[in-house]
């Protein structure tokens, strides 16, 4: 018989009905509408207003504050025009100046860092659900911005679409001119009503602002505080829309610590994008081809579990989460770095989003090649997601996760095999937001089906948060069986119970270089699954946001960990500490941001306190930056950890540098080159990045990559990449 522990059972029916009752509330922005109106005259994207269209279009301005207080009206003037012909949504923005100066950008690179340059943002929400969404935008450079938006005010900068714009700067104002193809969205035919809003961010006066009016403590991303894009009549279809996206490589690497011989590349695959339904997707691909992605960032690994690298593959990201954000954090039962990654992908389809205003559909398959040096046979990977919308801007959703090992044969494996047969999870979730974005929350509850576990094979968490202006309160608990297994997730450790409470409080000076200040407090429980502690902290943290943005958090913390497993506290193979022994410590540390508007940026932090077995632990680091705005950025991030502990460790210190360059010599040619020494793991990296963006999403890349044992400097491997990516529309 499968068990939960019952204090969890009873929290799973914890988020209170009056939260529910709540998100049926009506939008709280319903009074702010824009006209949208068919174009009485050609548009030419330009950036000159000139056009008849223009003179004829609603202006939408009175822009409200955000930030630094969100209690008046906006000090910068933005007006922004929007219409429509048969294939295009044109939109045109004049972002008007307060005094002299440059702007503040930080280069052309598409989806910069939105709060390091001068910008503007358009938030589309074409079901009007207060959920998913589009966001296209530029900085006062002309470089572009867009990205998937999700739960409600996230948004996924990894999708990339086919659309044009222009930024043309003038004395008093910098004006943003876009067309976005019908075919590049998704809506739903026949609405009339489109949610909407309007974000600016100007670092001179230090202000963000926004059309319909955020409260100061949400993301003006935030799908709940849209106005209405009102269409004179039902906005065109989209029309046949299928794309190609072809590429062609070639490439030679050379490893020489096995010292054999250069392997060449000769690869050629396909992408397409096939819109089923205005608002349904299927993507396509057959022998993708990964290789242009940035290399994940190293990190100095003190950790007893497994270390999380974030997904970065494109096909992967695009609309997908509805399938990678199920769950928690620490409690993902899918996680598609889990496939491919060593293994060669032979193909794959998705098919992806809204069936109506209720519901969202996501489903995925792909099918990867065997490895024959180490057993591995050819695995298939499935996962289905189904979501229901529910009150104003909540939702239920399911999902099912499948890994299939086909031709299953341990035998071919002399020691344990590395694959199993299969292993498959099924999960129910439900998120809460409520209509004014007051109280959100999430309850969870997953069960996995492996070979040879049975019982302690669920999961279960769920969280509920308030968060006001001088107030976020939340908790947070978490369940996972020590049978738990999710082999295509992200689950680092199992068998535990946690709780999680925290509570922080802002302060607002009227007067003074300081904008808000306030104490949070935060305990973190681990327990067996028979409620004995195994691990606690507990931090309590003082935050100061300065008027020109700049950060300053200090804080203390106390630790206890009792070990699960043996583990060596410097990750150098050393030693090992023992199951069962106790280990307890205090830390102090701090972290400083510098505003962003300035030219030369930097960020510190360091922590000094105890460690296992009674040693001591002093960690700092810095992140410095420096741009020659907008063609070429300078960073430079220095990690150094000092580690004393008894013999055999003895005093232990690791250096983790990292320097890079990124030059943008137009907003279609880029250069990206950095360096990565990790004295932790021996290894320097070297990778440099070409690319040009020959026409838009079509793309040419010239990825170069060593990798150096640093002592004595000796390449231990080495790879040139040429990649060409073409996008075409049928």
């Amino acid at each position: 018989m499968h068990t939960i522990p019952r204090l969890l059972c009873c929290c799973l029916l914890s988020i209170p009905v009056s939260v529910t009752v709540m998100a049926q509330q009506q939008k709280k922005n319903e009074s702010y509408h824009l006209k949208i109106r068919k174009a009485t005259s050609p548009v030419k994207i330009d950036g000159v207003i000139d056009e008849q269209a223009w003179k004829d279009a609603e202006v939408a301005t009175n822009f409200r504050m955000v930030l630094p207080m969100d209690t008046s009206a906006a000090n910068v003037r933005t007006a922004v025009r929007m219409t429509y012909d048969q294939q295009h949504i044109y939109l045109l923005v004049e972002n008007y100046k307060l005094g002299d100066g440059p702007y503040m950008v930080e280069s052309l690179r598409r989806d910069f860092a939105f709060l390091k340059n001068d910008n503007f943002l358009l938030f589309m929400d074409p079901f009007d659900d207060q959920t998913n969404g589009f966001s296209f935008g530029a900085n006062a450079a002309g470089a572009q911005w867009d990205g998937l938006m999700y739960d409600g005010g996230k948004v996924d900068l990894s999708w990339d679409n086919k659309w044009t714009s222009v930024v043309k700067n003038y004395d008093d104002k910098w004006v943003f001119e876009a067309a976005i193809p019908f075919k590049t969205i998704r809506y739903k035919k026949g609405i009339t009503h489109w949610g909407i809003n309007f974000s600016r961010n100007d670092l001179k006066t230090t202000e963000k602002s926004a059309w319909a009016p955020v409260p100061r403590q949400f993301a003006t991303a935030s799908l709940a505080y849209t106005g209405s894009l009102d269409w004179d009549t039902v906005p065109p279809a989209a029309g046949p829309n299928i794309s190609l996206i072809p590429y062609l490589l070639g490439g030679v690497a050379k490893d020489y610590d096995k010292g054999t011989p250069a392997k060449f590349r000769r690869d050629v695959g396909l992408d397409a994008k096939v819109a089923v339904t205005s608002s349904l997707n299927l993507d396509l691909t057959v022998n993708p081809d990964f290789s242009q992605v940035d290399v994940d960032k190293q990190v100095t690994n003190l950790d007893r579990f497994e270390l999380f690298f974030p997904e970065k593959r494109q096909f992967f990201l695009e609309n997908g989460d509805q399938l990678s954000n199920f769950g928690y954090a620490n409690i993902r039962p899918f996680f598609s770095r889990r496939i491919g990654l060593g293994t060669p992908i032979h193909f794959g389809a998705r098919l992806s989003g809204k069936l109506n205003k209720d519901w969202r559909l996501g489903v995925m398959n792909m099918q990867t090649g065997k490895k024959e040096e180490i057993g591995l046979p050819a695995q298939n990977f499935t996962v289905a997601a189904l979501q229901r919308r529910v009150f104003a801007r909540s939702n239920v959703g399911f999902i099912f996760i499948n890994k299939e090992s086909l031709n299953y044969d341990p035998s071919k494996v002399e020691d344990q095999p590395v694959y199993s047969r299969y292993n498959r999870n099924m999960g129910l979730e439900y998120n809460l937001a409520s209509s004014n974005n007051f109280w959100t929350g999430k309850a969870m509850l997953l069960k996995s089906y492996s070979p040879g576990k049975t019982g302690h094979d669920f999961a279960h968490a769920a969280n509920l948060q308030y968060t006001s202006k001088v107030w976020n309160v939340s908790w947070q608990h978490e369940y996972v069986g020590r049978n738990y297994n999710a082999e295509v997730g992200y689950v680092p450790r199992q068998g535990y119970i946690k709780l999680m409470p925290q509570v922080t409080r802002l302060f607002f000076p009227q007067l003074g270089g300081v904008l808000s200040h306030g104490p949070q407090l935060n305990t973190t429980w681990f327990m067996d699954e028979r409620f004995n502690r195994t691990d606690n902290e507990t931090m309590f943290t003082y935050g100061i946001v300065f008027r020109q943005r700049n950060t300053l958090n200090v804080w203390g913390s106390n630790t206890y960990i009792r070990l699960l497993n043996p583990f060596d506290p410097t990750n150098t193979d050393k030693d090992s500490l023992q199951t069962g022994t106790r280990h307890n410590w205090n830390t102090v540390g701090a972290d400083y941001v510098s505003k962003p508007q300035s030219l030369f940026t930097y960020a510190f932090s360091a922590r000094y306190g105890g460690y296992y077995e009674g040693g001591t632990r002093l960690m700092t680091n810095a992140e410095l930056g420096y741009r020659f705005q907008p063609y070429v950025s300078i960073a430079l991030s220095a990690n150094y950890n000092h580690i004393r502990l008894p013999q055999p460790w003895g005093n232990t210190s690791f250096w983790l540098v990292g320097p890079r360059l990124d030059v943008t010599m137009t907003n279609t040619l880029f250069f990206t080159g950095f360096m990565q020494y990790n004295e932790q793991q021996k290894n320097m990296n070297l990778n440099t990045r070409f690319q040009w963006r020959y026409r838009p999403a079509s793309d040419l890349f010239i990825v170069y990559t060593d990798n150096y044992l640093p002592e004595p400097l000796h390449v231990k491997n080495r790879a040139l990449v040429l990649k060409l990516v073409y996008w075409f529309n049928i």
